[in-house]
C-alpha cells in the first residue's frame, strides 16, 4: 500500500527519466513496489538541497536584501539564475543517476 502524498517537481521528473532512459531499472522498481518510495526519497532529497543551496548561491551571486529593495528587477533575475544553476546540479546528481 502506497502512501497518499503526492510526488513534487522531482520525483516526477525522476520518473519521466527512468522510463525513458533506465526502463529495466524502472521496471524492477514497479514491480517490486519500491518505485513511489523511490520517487518520494528523489523528491525530499533534492528539495532539502535545493533550500541549502540557495542561500549560498544568492550570497555569491550578491542577491542581498540591499538589492531587493533597491533593484528588485535586478534581484529577482539574479534569484532565477540561482534556483536554474541549482536545479542543474540537482539534475546531474539525483534525477539523471
Amino acid at each position: 500500500e502506497q502512501p497518499e502524498k503526492p510526488l513534487g517537481k522531482y520525483g516526477r521528473m525522476r520518473k519521466a527519466y527512468l522510463k525513458q532512459h533506465r526502463p529495466i531499472l524502472y521496471n524492477h522498481l514497479l514491480l517490486s513496489e519500491k518505485l513511489y518510495l523511490h520517487l518520494l526519497e528523489i523528491d525530499e532529497t533534492a528539495n532539502s538541497r535545493l533550500e541549502q543551496m540557495m542561500p549560498q548561491l544568492a550570497k555569491d551571486a550578491g542577491a542581498t536584501e540591499q538589492l531587493k529593495a533597491s533593484d528588485p528587477m535586478r534581484w529577482v533575475g539574479l534569484m532565477n539564475a540561482c534556483k536554474s544553476q541549482a536545479e542543474e546540479i540537482l539534475m546531474a546528481e539525483l534525477i539523471h543517476s
